[in-house]
């Protein structure tokens, strides 16, 4: 995501001796831009890729910080996948697709500002006292995107270190939450200018691939990376440097019972797959989600977010069916799971393993804690790998 950057700015050694060694001398990067060719984008494979995930909402990155537009834009002339490289309109069809597919929220990333362009290096050579660049070309195309996609989710990115005044936030929010084609349905993050992350938005973000582990106050979403070392993707990536299922689980159960969203970041090739890791990884994610997802959508974090006794507990609580689920990531070799969170009520308290049809036997750990005793199964019996929930019910 960041080549350009570090390749034309920062000027990182890896980055430049590679455009030497494989390319002509000369090469620019809007010489990339007809080698963008999209030619195996399938927009209705990506729509049940994500579809099976399990996921609830998409994100598309309709415009990065190099400012190339996935979409036919009045105000990208001549540097956007319609006029260049794909001639498609990419987030049409993937909109389009995932409307029809799906009951998936659709959303779109964009970011404010772009690394080169020359209108905002002028303005940001003027302290951000003059505002050529907003005025013709970001907000021009916040606009476009939400008048022409009327996308749920609007995920601001890139302040450029500009402050909110300069963009003109707060008007652009003002229009969208009160004229809107998506007035009633859009939800917003937290980067609109400097200073304005983690403190203004429907949901906070606060840093990339960002996890505090405890409860947060506001509505929040961890958003990170399959690939541990980037956003975009990498030809050269190791096996390692992907995160495998139980990770990802890992990651999953942590942010949900701190009151978190995970967004899941996968990068496409540039002639339009979803890398078949990926996709293992989505689908995986949507195998556990089959089994546990009662402990995962529409749940509230509960009075303690993991366990006290037992690490690699984590609790999240289902307020129409009042119970407590307890998420274990680790199969207890003893065969029994000593919780110290919960307080049993003899003869009301339940333990269920969620896909497993019989109760399970516990005993209270005086005031405050339980013993439950698991089931003896094979592998082949198991409801699920990566991680088992408990549903508690009837516990204070």
């Amino acid at each position: 995501m960041c080549f350009w950057w570090y390749w034309q700015k920062e000027k990182r050694a890896p980055y430049v001796k590679f455009m030497e060694a494989n390319y002509p001398p000369g090469f620019s990067y809007e010489d990339f831009g007809p080698l963008f060719t999209a030619e195996f984008f399938d927009p209705n494979q990506w729509a049940d890729i994500l579809k099976a995930s399990g996921a609830k909402y998409v994100v598309l990155t309709s415009k990065h910080h190099e400012g190339f537009t996935l979409w036919g834009s009045k105000y990208s002339w001549n540097w956007n996948a319609v006029d260049e490289g794909p001639k498609r309109d990419l987030v049409a069809e993937l909109a389009t697709s995932v409307r029809n597919r799906t009951d998936l929220h659709f959303g779109l990333y964009h970011s404010l500002f772009e690394w080169f362009n020359p209108l905002f290096l002028e303005d940001a050579t003027n302290f951000f006292k003059t505002r050529k660049f907003p005025t013709s070309k970001s907000l021009p195309e916040l606009y476009e995107i939400v008048t022409k996609y009327q996308p749920e989710i609007i995920w601001s990115d890139g302040d450029g270190n500009a402050p909110d005044t300069y963009w003109n936030s707060t008007g652009f929010l003002a229009w969208l939450y009160n004229d809107s084609p998506v007035r009633d349905t859009v939800v917003t993050n937290d980067r609109w200018g400097a200073g304005s992350i983690c403190t203004h938005g429907g949901f906070y973000t606060c840093s990339d691939r960002y996890n505090p582990g405890h409860l947060l106050p506001h509505k929040w979403e961890n958003c990170m990376t399959i690939d541990k070392r980037s956003w975009g993707y990498r030809r050269n990536a190791q096996l390692e440097d992907y995160l495998t299922i139980e990770d990802l689980v890992k990651q999953l159960v942590e942010t949900v019972s701190c009151g978190g969203n995970l967004l899941m970041n996968i990068g496409p090739t540039h002639d339009g797959r979803i890398a078949v890791v990926f996709e293992e990884r989505l689908r995986q994610m949507g195998t556990w989600l089959k089994v546990n997802g009662g402990a995962i959508y529409g749940t509230k974090p509960w009075r303690a977010q993991n366990d006290t006794l037992t690490p690699g507990v984590w609790y999240t609580f289902s307020p129409k069916e009042g119970h407590v689920n307890a998420i274990f990531l680790n199969w207890p070799v003893s065969g029994t799971l000593e919780l110290g969170e919960p307080q049993a009520k003899l003869g009301e308290t339940q333990a269920k393993l969620v896909g497993y049809k019989e109760l399970l036997k516990w005993v209270a750990l005086g005031e405050k804690g339980i013993v439950i005793t698991l089931p003896q199964l094979t592998p082949q019996q198991l409801p699920c790998q990566w991680g088992w929930t408990l549903q508690l019910s009837d516990v204070n």
